[in-house]
């Protein structure tokens, strides 16, 4: 039984350390570069199209919430009268 598990962490650590590493450029340099650029645009926002998109998605459903909740609370402040 001991064999069999020395045997199973031999083979375990082989495959591991004998596989190939990717390379993966580092993106952090440039990214820094864009970010901390003084262009007077919101950090928020310099991410590209994308940022702006999620930006303007997320004030529109703000809006439209916050409205949706003002409207629900006037509507329960005025119950209807039945007849």
């Amino acid at each position: 039984m001991y064999r069999h598990m020395i045997a199973l962490q031999q083979v375990a650590r082989r495959s591991i350390c004998s596989s190939a590493r990717r390379q993966v450029e580092n993106k952090v340099p440039k990214n820094q570069k864009v970010f901390q650029e003084d262009n007077g645009m919101p950090v928020h926002l310099k991410g590209g199209s994308g940022d702006a998109l999620l930006y303007r998605a997320t004030m529109t459903l703000t809006v439209f919430g916050a409205g949706y909740v003002v409207y629900e609370l006037v509507k329960a402040a005025f119950p209807q009268k039945k007849d």
